[in-house]
Parts: structure tokens; sequence; C-alpha cells
């Protein structure tokens, strides 16, 4: 073969033929295989970092099926928790049922106080009826009768011994006659006469007299207006003799010439004083007169007159003459004493027991309906009784029983032992309700009917017995009784067989609850059982997550089953709701722990998925040819390579022409 030789236009034309049969072969391999490098001869770089994209790829896609099992394990421990919650609030249900059964009790665990007078559900500590409060005077003095004056000491009062002066004489045939419309005035009341023989007429200060009147009409009308004239006046001898009474001295005055006709010519023969009367006639006296009177009673020191008030609780006694008609209760008649005053008093006042009078000093009773307030126009007379300024006397107040008192009740059914203090002040416990807010921590409640009050236990605590009751509240005389003790309740047999069906139910429920938690797993792992999920998300193995699982058998979720009387009273079964309540929370929470663990590794599967998809597409861009390009380059090299054969056919033409030449 060494010795051949090729015309270079053969050589050339061969060459190019070579060349575009190589690139041919080149483009037809890619377009075969879809690849521009498919070794590293041809593009070394790219062929060994598609190679380690593509690894990388494949690492991660073989770690893929990890996580998806990871997310069913979720999957499955979220079920668990959603059908955990369900039987859950089927318990729950159960135990609400039990409250809203009949407590199991016929009769509560009570204890009862007395009746407690005026009390009412607003105002336990309302104090009783006031009782009656006494008032006592001060000692006091009265004065001694007083006693007429006779003419020896100076009142006769005389005319001049006119010969005509009889006792039967007229007025008006005294040697001096009276005229009509002279005036005569004695102690301040005034006689004006008038033409005529009418007796003393009038009232008050006025008065009337006729001038044919004898001197006896006239002295005994004088008499008349003094009152209390124990021996009486005369006329006699031409001479009238003027004897004073026992309630006033004697003064006697008249229009001008008037004395001088009658032979009372002034100069002290007009007045004349009352004898006795002395205030050391010991201390006053039931038998005391009001006003000095005949005879030898004694009387007030200040004595009361007609039309003088006295005024008991609003209503008013008055003062009237002796020969007044009639026992009118608001009328007292001057001769009376200071027992019939005080009689009066009373029938006003409506008090009892009875006022009275003892060494010298009164005593007034409020009685039980009213204070006692007493006033009068005449203050000197009221204190000559030892009233001085009158009586104001407020009936004695009576504290409720319960006020001040205490009541200690021990720790009852779980509860927190209570000690009250009754009364009005700050802390203390006035009404029911302030009562029943002080109970309640100790499972009990109160209620006020008919004046007795009345403390129980509630549902919740039905089962239990009070505990010990003491206190000042407890006791004789007080609002307990002494020694009171609450006796246990009495069960129902029917209600608590009722609870007790609902316990089975429970029960059952709560064993499911242990099955649903157990059957909670996938491939294995149960993270409701407390296993451990651990995911990893890189080829390196540095990127895990690990998920704890929980115990969500009933004791993890602080339930267990029940026994037959758990149910038993309310207080029982709110704990068990209670519990219900927290086991729920704890549910949902895990539920969210666990959603939110889920997520975490979903977006992390997505994740892998998309950068499984970068790490290819990576490796695709450094090895993957370009069909359509790679396509017209075949399409171009095939001509190339038509054409250099057709070059090739001509240059060995020129050969053979040669060689016919030679032939």
């Amino acid at each position: 073969m060494g010795d051949i030789v090729l015309s270079a236009s053969v050589r050339q034309n061969l060459l190019s033929l070579q060349s575009t049969a190589d690139l041919l072969s080149t483009t037809q391999n890619r377009l075969a295989t879809g690849k521009k490098v498919n070794t590293a001869l041809d593009n070394p770089t790219n062929f060994f970092t598609a190679s380690s994209l593509d690894s990388r790829a494949s690492d991660i896609n073989n770690l893929l099926d990890g996580i998806g099992n990871g997310v069913q394990v979720l999957q499955a421990a979220n079920t668990g928790i959603t059908s955990l919650q369900k039987l859950v609030d089927s318990a729950k249900s159960v135990a609400n049922q039990a409250l809203q059964t009949q407590v199991g009790y016929s009769t509560k665990s009570s204890f009862t106080s007395g009746t407690i007078a005026n009390a009412t559900a607003d105002n336990l500590v309302a104090p009783q009826n006031p009782i009656n409060a006494a008032f006592v005077g001060t000692s006091a003095p009265q004065r001694a009768a007083y006693t007429n004056t006779p003419a020896t000491q100076g009142a006769q009062l005389s005319t001049a011994g006119p010969v005509n002066a009889l006792p039967t004489s007229l007025l008006s045939q005294l040697t001096v006659p009276v005229a009509a419309a002279d005036t005569l005035t004695v102690n301040g009341k005034t006689i004006t006469f008038q033409a005529g023989a009418g007796g003393l007429a009038g009232s008050g200060t006025a008065y009337t007299l006729g001038i044919d009147v004898s001197l006896n009409d006239l002295v005994a009308a004088i008499d008349s207006l003094q009152g209390n004239v124990a021996v009486a006046s005369v006329a006699t001898g031409g001479r009238i003799t003027l004897n004073t009474g026992t309630a006033a001295d004697l003064n006697v005055t008249g229009s001008a010439g008037v004395l001088a006709k009658l032979g009372i010519n002034g100069g002290g023969t007009n007045t004349a004083t009352r004898g006795g009367g002395g205030v050391t006639a010991g201390a006053l006296a039931g038998a005391t007169k009001l006003n000095p009177g005949p005879g030898t009673s004694t009387s007030l020191v200040n004595p009361f007159v007609i039309g003088d008030t006295i005024t008991v609780n609003g209503r008013v006694l008055t003062f009237v003459a002796a020969n007044t008609v009639g026992n009118d209760p608001n009328q007292i008649k001057i001769d009376s004493d200071v027992t019939g005053l005080l009689a009066k008093i009373d029938g006003l006042s409506g008090a009892t027991p009875a006022s009275s009078i003892a060494g010298g000093q009164i005593t007034l009773n409020t009685g039980t309906l009213s204070d006692l307030t007493i006033t009068s126009n005449n203050g000197a007379a009221l204190t000559s009784l030892g009233l001085a300024g009158g009586v104001t006397q407020a009936r004695t107040p009576v504290l409720g029983v319960l006020e001040g008192k205490t009541l200690t009740i021990a720790a009852t059914g779980g509860g927190t032992a209570t000690n009250i203090v009754f009364g009005t002040g700050v802390g203390r416990v006035t009404s029911l309700n302030d009562l029943n807010t002080a109970l309640a921590a100790n499972n009990l409640q109160a209620t006020f009917v008919s004046g007795q009050l009345t403390i129980i236990t509630t549902n919740e605590a039905a089962s239990a017995t009070i505990g010990a009751i003491s206190g000042s509240a407890v006791g004789v005389g007080q609002a307990f009784a002494a020694g009171i003790t609450a006796p246990p309740p009495v069960v129902d047999v029917t209600v608590q067989l009722t609870r007790s069906n609902l316990v089975t139910q429970y029960n059952n429920i709560i064993n499911q609850i242990t099955t649903t938690a157990q059957d909670s797993s996938f491939n294995g792992i149960n993270l409701l059982n407390g296993d451990t999920l651990k995911l990893v998300f890189n080829e390196t193995g540095k990127s895990t997550l690990s998920i704890q699982g929980v115990n969500f058998n009933p004791a993890g979720l602080g339930l267990a089953s029940l026994a037959a009387g758990d149910f038993k009273d309310n207080g029982s079964v709110n704990s068990i709701v209670t519990a219900l309540s927290t086991a729920s929370s704890s549910l949902r929470s895990q539920a969210s722990a666990l959603g939110s663990n889920l997520s975490i590794v979903q977006i992390r599967q997505d994740f892998s998925k998309n950068l499984i998809n970068v790490l290819q597409t990576g490796s695709a861009n450094l090895t993957l040819a370009d069909t359509n390009e790679e396509a017209a380059n075949s399409q171009a090299l095939a001509t190339r390579q038509s054409i250099a054969v057709s070059a090739l056919a001509l240059a060995n033409q020129s050969q053979q022409s040669v060689l016919q030449l030679l032939r």
C-alpha cells in the first residue's frame, strides 16, 4: 500500500470525505442518544459535572420514599387523634347526661336554725323589735296645801257701814250705789256692772253682773272668780269680808270710785296673801295635786292651770276645769293629781308597764310601740314634776340574734372550711346572697324560709356530710342549737342505679380510646403510642426532622375507667368533665402540632421533588444535544458527503483519462 501514490486531488477529496463521515457519525450518535456528551471524551467537564448532578438527584429521589412514608405516619396519627377526639366528646356527653340526672340522694346533708325574729333574706341580722325603756325624772319637792287667809290676817275688806248695807242689800241701794258700767277686777278677771238683776255671766277674763243683785251675790261672784275658796267670803254687819282662795292670792281693783262704794278703800285693804303653800312638804307623790285646791292636799310647786297643755308623742292633753263633764282622754281636770296625770300620759302613749312615782321621782315608760316625747307649754309646771325640759326617751334597741356572731363549718366534700361573721360591717355577712357567696367554696348553699336559715350541701357534694359546726352563733339562746350536727345524706337507690349504668357506658368509651390509640400506626410507627418518627431530607443525612410521639392511651390523656359509684354526685361528675376537657385540649394541641409537622414534611417533600428536577435539568443542560441542530447538521453532512463522493469520482476520472492515453 505504501507504493500506491494518490494524486493530490484524490487525496484531498478522500480526506474531506473521511472528515465528513466522522462528523456525520458523531451527529448520528447524538441524534440516537439525545446527548451531545456521551463520554468523558466528548466533554470531560460537562460529563463529570452532569454525572455528579445526576447522582445527587438519584440520592434525593431515593429519600422521597421515606418522606412519603413519614407523611403517611403523620396522617395515621392525625386520623387517630380525630377519632380520639370524637370518643372524648362521647365520654363528655355521657358525663353531662349524669349531671342532668337527678342527684343520687333523696336527702342531702343539712342543718337548720331556729326562727330568727325579724330577719329577711336581704337582712339576716335585722334587729328585733325594740323593748321598753324607762325615763326616770329627778326628785322634786311638793308644795303644802294653801289655806284661806282669815280676816284677822288682813283679809277683811269692809264697807264704811252704811245703815242700809244689809247682806241682802242691792248694789244699786247702797249709800253710794254701784252704777252700770262700773267695773271690778278680781285677780285679773273683770266684772262689768250692768242694769238689771242678772247674775254673774261670762268666761275667760270678761264677766258681767247686774246692779240689782245683793251684797251676798257679789261676794259669791268674787269667790267664784278666785276659785278654791275654802272659807266663803261674807257680807255681815254692814261690811263685806273677802277671804283668799287657795289657787291664788287676792287682788281687787276697780274703776274710779267703785272700791269706795263697796267700802274697799285701797291702801292694802284690797289685797290679801294666801296662807300655807310651803315647798318643804316632802317629796313629790302620787297624791300631789296638779293645781292647789280647797282642803289639805299638797300640790306642785308650780301648778298647771286651766288651758295648759301637755303633748305626748304628738297627742295633746289639755287641762280643763274641775267641773268639766265627761272623761275625754285628751283632757285632764285641773283638780287631778300626779297619779291621774301619769295614767293620762300612758293612755296617750300606749306604753306598758304603767308609769309610776316613787321616792319623789316619776318613772315613765316608752312601751314597745314607739319612742316617748313629752313637752308642755308650762315648762315651770313640767319642771315641778321632775321633768325639766320635757322628755325624750328612745326605746331600747335589741340587736338581731346573729349580729356579730360567728359560724364555722369544717371542710365539706373536698371544699374549703367556712368562717363566717354575721353583721353589717365590712367583710361581714348580712344577706342570704352574702352567705351563699361565703359558702360556695365549701360546697354549701343556704335558703331562708319562714324565718329559718337552712344550710345544705350542693349537688356537687351531695354525697358528703357537712363538717363540724361551731361558733358563737351556736349555743343555748342562739340561732343554732347547741351541739347541732348535720346528718349524712340518704342514698336514692333508683337514681344511683341509673348513674351506675352511665358509668358502664363511660368505661366502654375509655376502652375504645385504648384500642384506637394502639391502632393509629403506619409501617410500624405509632406517634400516638410514644414512637419517634425520624425523616432524612438530604443525601448527606444532615437535614433531618425528628417527631416525638405521645402516649394517648387513657392514662396519657389523664383518663381512667370508673368504679360503680364514681358518678355518685355532681361534684364527682364535674371532676370527670374537667378531666375530659383537659384531654380534649391535649388532643387539639397535639393535632395542631401534627398538622404543623405534616406541613413541614410536605414542604420538604415538594422541595425535594423540585430540587431533583433542578438537578436533572442542570445535568441535561450540560449533556443533552439540540436535536433540531443535530438533524440539520446531519442533512448538511449528508449533502457534503455526497458532494465529496462526486468530487472523488471526478478526481478518479482524470486518472482514467491518463490510463486511456497510455493504452
